[in-house]
């Protein structure tokens, strides 16, 4: 799996399942993700092959993205991406058996839209970080709001 977290909002951007993945599936996700959110100044991660590989980084030189890979052996340098990845597993994976990768793929993208929709984020005051979420929540709260001046 390679899962991809904005560390600033806490999103958890993408998770793409495959039985193997390589620099290739690398690209295409972060394409996807480019073509949607922007191009970032920095993409931290591991010194996985995946990641490390030269079509990766010439692509990622190309547009001007920097890297910022961790040490090997450290995860605390890559924090929000390793307590995300430690949820996914205690939250939905060890609970699971996947009998295909198609099903794997579903359940996995519907937990991470409930992850960035409703799941509470204690670092976020206990929020959901999508932010169409925190409007459609303010929104929600004002109209309770407006019925209750109505009222009055």
């Amino acid at each position: 799996m390679l899962t991809i977290i904005d560390e600033y909002t806490r999103e958890c951007l993408a998770i793409k399942v495959g039985r193997k993945l390589n620099s290739t599936d690398v690209v295409d996700t972060l394409l996807d993700l480019f073509v949607m959110h922007g191009v970032p100044d920095y993409i931290r991660s591991d010194n996985g092959s995946e990641f490390t590989a030269r079509l990766v980084r010439e692509w990622l030189k190309r547009l001007k993205v920097k890297t910022l890979f961790i040490e090997p052996g450290s995860p605390w340098e890559n924090g929000y991406n390793e307590s995300f990845n430690g949820k996914l597993r205690d939250e939905l994976l060890n609970g699971e058996i996947f009998y295909t990768l198609k099903e794997a793929q579903v359940l996995i993208e519907q937990w991470r839209k409930e992850y960035n929709t409703v799941r509470p984020h204690s670092s976020l005051g206990y929020k959901p970080p999508v932010p169409e979420t925190i409007a459609l929540n303010y929104r929600e709260r004002t109209k309770k709001e407006e019925k209750k001046t109505l009222v009055h």
